[in-house]
């Protein structure tokens, strides 16, 4: 069906645009799920309905958030991985005593930021239990 639709269409539509009138139109494209703009166009034109895009807020918000203590995250946990190696390799009582002065650095911002994900998940759950 969508094939006889095609041969079928023998007229065409000649339509000029300021250049803002296109930006506009480009942005409302962009926002739909049509496959191209001649698509989104004849939609209108006919008044059939147009998929859009849906971004839910709350969703994108926790996604950013996570993925900020995803990358604060990253560091500490390579930190501690050498730290562990490390351990493995010390001989000497002195460079134990340093690794441990540097291992309790490491484990204090282990703790902070995952009391740092603990509120922000309590947080966005009650956000997201409010909406």
């Amino acid at each position: 069906m969508m094939k006889d639709e095609k041969k079928n269409r023998t007229r065409w539509l000649h339509l000029r645009l300021s250049e803002q009138e296109y930006k506009i139109l480009q942005k409302y494209f962009a926002d739909s799920l049509c496959p191209k703009l001649s698509d989104f166009a004849r939609k209108n034109l006919l008044r059939k309905p147009v998929v859009l895009k849906y971004r839910n807020q709350s969703l994108d918000d926790i996604i950013d958030e996570l993925t900020r203590l995803r990358s604060e995250l990253n560091p500490i946990g390579n930190n501690f991985n050498q730290a562990v190696k490390k351990l493995h390799s010390l001989s000497q009582i002195s460079e134990l005593k340093l690794w441990i002065m540097g291992f309790e650095t490491d484990k204090k911002m282990l703790f902070n930021s995952i009391e740092d994900i603990r509120m922000t998940i309590r947080i966005l759950a009650e956000k997201w239990l409010q909406s």
